[in-house]
């Protein structure tokens, strides 16, 4: 039973660090777009811990590709990724 407190950590962990993303003035329109969308997806309380992950992490590997991205931003969503890539029903 440890499986579904850890998958809300995780959540809670990708959330902050989008939050730092959708914040931050530096980083373009677009890629802010992109992680409020995944925001949108990690928060919503009718889908299940892994498919909110997979919608998620989706939206965020489609713009982690632009080249106008800050490098320390790619970083963090790599970083999110990974954290999402382990959460599973």
């Amino acid at each position: 039973m440890a499986k579904v407190p850890d998958n809300e950590v995780k959540l809670r962990n990708a959330i902050y660090l989008l939050m730092s993303i959708v914040n931050d003035t530096a980083v373009p329109r677009n890629i802010r777009r992109a992680a409020t969308e995944a925001l949108n997806q990690l928060r919503d309380e009718k889908l299940t811990p892994g498919v909110k992950a997979a919608n998620a992490i989706s939206l965020l590997d489609q713009v982690s590709q632009d080249p106008n991205m800050p490098l320390n931003t790619r970083t963090k969503i790599w970083q999110i990724i990974a954290i999402l890539e382990t959460i599973h029903d």
